[in-house]
C-alpha cells in the first residue's frame, strides 16, 4: 500500500467538534491558543517554550499541511462546531501502515480544558482511523507525570500497557518515565483490549 494515494477525508465532526488537517492561515489561531496555554503546556510540549511567533505558527501549520498530503504525519485540529473557535490539536503520529498502527497525541488551550473535547476528539480519530486508514492499533503514550493526559487516555477506553522507565528526556533533560496506553480492533470491529487471564 502505498499511503500517498490514499483518498483520506481531511475533516469530519463529532457531536461538538469540527476537526480537519491544517491549513494555511490557522497560524494566529494556533499561536494564540499557544500563548494563552503556555504555562500549562511548556512541561510537556517542546513547541510552547519560547512562544512561537505568529510567523513560526504559521510556518508550522504550513509544515504539518504538507505532512498530511505526503502521509507523513496527520495532524488534525479540532475547533468549536459552532463557533469554530480553535480548541486544540490532535492527530495520528509515528504510523505504520503495514500493520494498521498509529499514535495519538493531543493538547488542548487552557481556558477550554475540563470539558470533554480532547476525549471527544480522540473518540473521533479513533473512528476515523478505524474508517480511513484500516487501523488495528492505536497508542497515545505521555509522561507519567502527565495526570490530565492519562486521564484522557483512560477515559476513551485505552488499556495501560507498559510504564517505559527513564524512556525519554523531560523539559529539563532529565530522564522520565512514559506510559503506554493502547487499544486494539476486536473481531467484532469495536475497540478494545484483550483480557489477560
Amino acid at each position: 500500500m502505498n499511503p500517498i494515494l490514499l483518498d483520506l477525508p481531511p475533516e469530519f465532526e463529532t457531536e461538538r467538534l469540527y476537526i480537519r488537517c491544517p491549513l494555511p492561515g490557522d497560524g494566529v489561531q494556533l499561536n494564540a491558543a499557544i500563548v494563552e496555554s503556555q504555562e500549562a503546556l511548556k512541561p510537556w510540549m517542546p513547541f510552547a517554550d519560547p512562544v512561537p511567533s505568529i510567523e513560526e505558527s504559521e510556518e508550522n501549520v504550513r509544515r504539518a499541511h504538507v505532512k498530511f498530503l505526503l502521509r507523513e504525519d496527520l495532524r488534525l485540529h479540532f475547533f468549536d462546531k459552532s463557533t469554530r473557535k480553535f480548541l486544540g490539536s490532535s492527530g495520528l503520529h509515528r504510523m505504520n501502515w503495514l500493520i494498521g498502527r498509529y499514535e495519538i497525541g493531543y493538547w488542548i488551550r487552557s481556558l477550554e480544558g475540563g470539558r470533554g473535547y480532547v476525549t471527544e476528539a480522540v473518540t473521533g480519530i479513533m473512528q476515523y482511523a478505524a474508517l480511513h486508514l484500516n487501523a488495528t492499533r492505536l497508542e497515545i503514550r505521555c509522561d507519567a507525570r502527565n495526570v490530565r493526559s492519562r486521564r484522557v487516555a483512560e477515559r476513551a477506553g485505552f488499556h495501560l500497557e507498559a510504564t517505559l522507565l527513564g524512556d525519554d528526556p523531560d523539559m529539563d533533560g532529565k530522564p522520565s518515565d512514559t506510559l503506554v496506553f493502547a487499544t486494539l480492533r476486536l473481531a467484532d470491529g469495536s475497540w478494545g483490549y484483550p483480557k489477560t487471564p
